[in-house]
């Protein structure tokens, strides 16, 4: 599946794009339905999401997975918390309605000085994963700019103080993202690395990839397996391992969610999506492919599941 704003912000276009694909499943985050305001799932009016389950139903399509706003990096953890926990409100009886399981959150902004803020972050999360998990909905925490995604052990930590909650692994995150377990000057974060240490806990994947610029200090984003995100050794792992979990495309080649100056055609936006989803189709054929050669096998060294 992919997160289908990156095809186009209207509904229409984002059933077009997974359907093209010849997918069953969207990760819904900001869409655009009809005449209604576009926003994300959980925050567009009434009568939009009204008219988002009939079509999605009429395609006899699914949403996987909300891609909510929920703790997110714009939200910072010395406010008030009530956006968060009004949105999780507004996200649950519409993933009931739609039957999707799952939910992407956060673990607040990061702070620039030293404290954290750590019991106030999971104390947060306690509740609002509570509230998922009493609802039948599994919460899945990104590695992102948040306070889970400053390095694995930050992840780690994390998920040992907020029973329930599952990671969604994004594979280029990493790649610009400094690795605060370490000492100053911090270096970018080690995706293969990271993914090993939290690999029990993944039950989501985002497919990202790029390489980091550490002259321009900005992410250059590619196709999937041309990065620095071990995006096909990821992949290889995890079809080893008997993953059966969602596998979500989040491109930003030609949209960035976070960059509001990332600005392309709709036609370019849609036709790079569609690209993006036939290489990683391909990269996980051809992975299975060398998996059914034994000469291959020993290609890539095994994750382990050391936690040290």
């Amino acid at each position: 599946m992919g997160i289908t704003d990156e095809a186009g912000i209207s509904l229409d276009a984002q059933i077009k794009a997974t359907k093209a694909l010849g997918w069953k499943y969207i990760e819904a985050r900001n869409v655009q339905v009809d005449g209604h305001p576009a926003g994300n799932i959980h925050d567009i009016p009434e009568a939009a999401f009204e008219a988002l389950i009939e079509r999605i139903r009429q395609e006899q399509l699914g949403v996987y997975c909300f891609s909510s706003t929920i703790a997110n990096w714009g939200k910072k953890i010395d406010e008030p918390v009530d956006s968060s926990i009004q949105e999780a409100r507004r996200a649950i009886p519409r993933m009931q309605l739609l039957r999707t399981k799952y939910i992407r959150i956060m673990s607040f902004a990061i702070r620039n000085d030293e404290d954290q803020m750590e019991q106030e972050r999971f104390k947060r999360l306690r509740e609002i994963v509570k509230m998922f998990l009493d609802a039948g909905i599994q919460p899945l925490h990104e590695n992102c700019m948040n306070y889970g995604g400053m390095g694995w052990p930050f992840m780690l930590k994390l998920l040992d103080n907020v029973p329930g909650l599952k990671v969604v692994f994004d594979t280029g995150n990493p790649v610009f993202n400094d690795d605060r377990s370490k000492p100053k000057p911090w270096p970018k974060q080690d995706a293969w690395e990271f993914y090993c240490k939290v690999k029990e806990f993944i039950a989501h994947i985002h497919i990202k990839d790029g390489i980091w610029d550490p002259i321009k200090k900005e992410m250059h984003y590619t196709y999937p397996g041309e990065g620095q995100g071990a995006v096909k050794q990821i992949l290889r792992d995890l079809i080893k391992s008997g993953y059966k979990g969602g596998i979500s495309i989040e491109p930003h080649l030609a949209s960035v969610f976070h960059d509001s100056s990332v600005k392309t055609s709709q036609d370019y936006q849609f036709s790079t999506f569609i690209e993006y989803g036939k290489r990683l189709m391909n990269l996980i054929d051809t992975i299975k492919s060398e998996l059914g050669n034994s000469n291959e096998d020993n290609q890539f060294k095994p994750c382990g599941r050391d936690r040290g």
